[in-house]
């Protein structure tokens, strides 16, 4: 495979009305402040990035690599379409092992309500899939973090389809009331919060909460971010989880005794731009009008667990890319489903491929679930 015909993991392709309980009472729309969130073309390109998400995730469950009811809902219309095989593979191993990581967060201490802030969330599925009827329900409230457009299309399809409000339990488990802005574009319930919100608008050390309706900064807490914060400048990466790690859950400010909430952060990001692989991925996203800016500045599995450690996840740190998770996490038996799903035998492409992605992941305070998960 020449350089010019590298693939990209997130984008290369192949060939009712509601029931919920929904009431607007007039709340404000963070999103929506003027040149945030709806401007410039770097924006909008960066928004489009989560459509190819959604097609590469459903293209994945159509042919069986997940488990994923919710998938069909959260795609648009007209977008279907069926990925490469490395490319469903890179999904399957991408989601797992993120699932992995986030069980493991919910596990640890069982007994205590836990909070989940997923960054530039689109049209994720997460939620659902934790919070359904289909699962065992954690006790546990969960935020989506995007800009308001984005935020507003997941509102769309929620209430446009009564199994998304049945997983969130808006409807047939207690029927919870919900709360929509004027806007459309803002959601909170019990459970679940939709905030729209430009994250460069958050600050290292702020302690606003006004910003995040229905954050707690006294429950532990996990942060997500897959390929967010890798579209900002590493300061304004760096502000947004500073916003969380100094400000919002600071230390000595919420747990007597223990001095700091406990917090772990999940990365998903491309990493080695530096090689012939990794030059073509960057020009293939650069002729969309998307640039990757942090990735030179975390360009390797050290780089990001370092990264981690600065940014005062001192508890542990720990990255594997997509080659390593697929090869040590996923069972011997799993493989072989996987592998008669369809036909892969470009397997020097997939490793390839496989190698320019990662998860990184790091904890600090009480939290210990993720002690001794396997990492390179």
């Amino acid at each position: 495979m020449s350089a010019s015909q590298i693939p990209n993991l997130n984008t290369l392709r192949r060939g009712g009305g509601s029931r919920g309980r929904f009431r607007g009472r007039g709340a404000s729309s963070t999103g929506s402040t003027p040149g945030l969130g709806h401007g410039g073309g770097k924006d909008r390109a960066v928004q489009g990035t989560d459509n190819d998400a959604s097609v590469s995730r459903l293209s994945a469950v159509r042919l069986g690599y997940l488990t994923d009811p919710f998938a069909e809902y959260l795609t648009p219309a007209g977008l279907e379409t069926r990925r490469l095989p490395i490319i469903n593979r890179g999904t399957y191993v991408r989601t797992t092992a993120i699932d992995r990581l986030v069980d493991r967060f919910l596990s640890h201490a069982p007994q205590q309500k836990k909070q989940i802030i997923s960054l530039g969330a689109g049209t994720d599925t997460r939620v659902f899939r934790l919070l359904s009827s289909e699962a065992p329900r954690p006790d546990v409230i969960y935020h989506e973090i995007d800009f308001a457009v984005n935020t507003a299309a997941k509102i769309k399809f929620i209430r446009a389809t009564p199994r998304l409000q049945q997983a969130l339990g808006i409807i047939g488990r207690g029927d919870q009331d919900v709360t929509i802005s004027e806007a459309g574009d803002a959601l909170h319930s019990t459970t679940y919060h939709l905030h729209p919100l430009d994250l460069r608008t958050l600050r290292r050390g702020s302690t606003e909460t006004c910003l995040l309706q229905g954050v707690d900064p006294s429950l532990p807490t996990l942060l997500i971010s897959e390929c967010c914060l890798v579209y900002l400048s590493p300061s304004e990466a760096a502000e947004v989880v500073g916003y969380f790690t100094e400000g919002l859950f600071g230390r000595d400010t919420n747990l007597p005794g223990e001095g700091t909430t406990p917090l772990g952060l999940i990365l998903y990001e491309p990493i080695r731009p530096d090689d012939a692989f990794g030059r073509t991925m960057v020009s293939n996203l650069a002729t969309r009008g998307i640039q990757l800016q942090t990735l030179h500045e975390y360009a390797s599995l050290e780089a990001q667990r370092r990264r981690l450690r600065e940014q005062g996840f001192d508890g542990g740190q720990a990255a594997a890319d997509v080659d390593f998770l697929w090869e040590r996490w996923v069972s011997e038996t799993e493989k072989e489903r996987v592998a008669g799903l369809e036909m892969l035998d470009e397997m020097e492409e997939w490793q390839l491929l496989a190698r320019h992605y990662c998860v990184a992941w790091g904890w600090r305070g009480a939290f210990d679930g993720w002690r001794g998960v396997e990492g390179q």
